[in-house]
């Protein structure tokens, strides 16, 4: 397995892992799978996202194939410069508990260590995706608040535990 930083000419490997994110986990993600196919080039928006200060995919290959994705994106307002916020976090079904997502991850906070102004990552999970929280556990993150009905999806509502790691 290989990881590292996305590239343009790896946007649409990342567009047809982020649809198949929306699809599998609805749940996990503040975007829909139906917003998401509406977007007007996608793939375009996302290769010039990978282009972005402070914005970091990383992916997780396999034989060429992109296995697992996690964005860390540091603030640009000068007074939270300090933070960053890991999003998009995803690893594929026949792949996941193999070290893909520890993986990732480690990338993502050695990145953040990397760049002087960063002093913690935030992240938000699901209150019962419980492999999740673990692992973040795992790498030093440290849960500060719940959020009740962070999220509605066909009825249902779901909770959210924010966390956070300072570096």
């Amino acid at each position: 397995m290989e990881v590292r930083l996305l590239e343009a000419a790896d946007a649409e490997k990342y567009w047809e892992l982020r649809l198949e994110a929306l699809k599998q986990n609805p749940e996990a993600f503040l975007t829909s799978y139906e917003d998401a196919i509406k977007r007007e080039n996608p793939i375009g928006q996302t290769a010039r996202n990978f282009s972005q200060p402070g914005n970091y995919t990383f992916g997780a290959f396999e034989n060429g194939e992109l296995i697992g994705v996690v964005t860390l994106l540091q603030e640009q307002a000068e007074k939270i410069k300090h933070r960053a916020n890991i999003y998009a976090m995803y690893v594929t079904l026949s792949k996941r508990g193999t070290g893909v997502g520890e993986a990732l991850m480690t990338e993502a906070i050695k990145k953040a260590k990397s760049v002087e102004a960063i002093e913690k990552i935030n992240l938000s999970v699901i209150a019962t995706n419980e492999k999740a929280k673990k692992l973040y556990t795992k790498l030093g993150f440290k849960e500060y608040g719940y959020e009740e009905k962070a999220m509605k999806i066909n009825g249902v509502y779901y909770a959210d535990e924010h966390m956070v790691l300072h570096l």
